[in-house]
Order: C-alpha cells, then structure tokens, then sequence
C-alpha cells in the first residue's frame, strides 16, 4: 500500500510542474457555426430526396475579380468563407456579402452567381449533401 501512496505521490508531484499553459493546449472547445433550417435567403430546406447518400467537400478558389457564373444546387450545401469575400447575388436580386470566417446555408434550387470583389483570392470550403450518381451544381445554359 506504501509502494502505491508514493507512485501517487510522485505522479501528482509530476503533474503539478507541468506549466499551465501545457493543459491549454489539451482543452478542445466546439463552437457551432451555423444551425439552421433555412438557406440564407430565408427559404426553408427541403426534404433529403431518396436515394443512396454521398457527401462531397470542396476547396472552392476564386481569383479577385472573379465571377462564378449563374448556376444552382439540386442539392443542400453549406460552407465557410476561410480567405478574402464574396458576393452571392440571386436571380431575384436578393444579395449576401461575406467575408472571411462568414456561414453560408447555399440556396436549393435557385439560379444565382457569385463574385469577388476583393484585391485577394476568395477561399470556400462547401459541404454537400447530395446522391450518388446525381449533380451537386447545375450550370445555367
């Protein structure tokens, strides 16, 4: 029992020199960045339609003074903005403009482009939720 009380001794002797600052690094923390039931314009998402899931992530670059052309998601997505802004415009006009660190809950179904009007290269990484063997994007004739 003497052997057990001095292993314990000497491990809790251990750990209290350990700097503070080496548990910091230990503590992992969860923000939520976004949870919603609506896409950015406000519409509410719609059912996940049937079929054999398939999650695709892309790393999406666009160069300052760029513009990704008119097209639409048959498919629910969303992303982070990790570097520059980005301007995201629907065919009805309605307007969101982010900026690095911005959600964005993409609109389904609905015809919009975006554009960078910044002086640096926009960085996105989307996440969608679609069907194997069915498209993510859909381009505008």
């Amino acid at each position: 029992m003497g052997y057990l009380i001095t292993r314990l001794t000497l491990l809790m002797v251990f750990l209290l020199a350990i700097p503070a600052s080496a548990y910091d690094e230990a503590i992992v923390t969860v923000q939520t960045v976004v949870k919603t039931t609506k896409s950015w314009n406000g519409e509410t998402l719609p059912h996940y339609p049937a079929g054999q899931p398939e999650i695709t992530i892309l790393k999406i670059t666009i160069p300052a003074g760029a513009e990704i052309p008119w097209h639409e998601h048959p498919v629910i997505n969303a992303g982070v903005l990790t570097k520059g802004v980005l301007k995201v415009v629907t065919k009805n006009g309605k307007t969101l403009n982010m900026v690095a660190g911005d959600p964005i809950t993409e609109v389904i179904d609905t015809w919009h482009y975006g554009v960078n009007s910044g002086n640096e290269a926009a960085e996105i990484i989307v996440f969608y939720a679609g069907i194997e063997n069915k498209p993510i994007t859909v381009k505008k004739p």
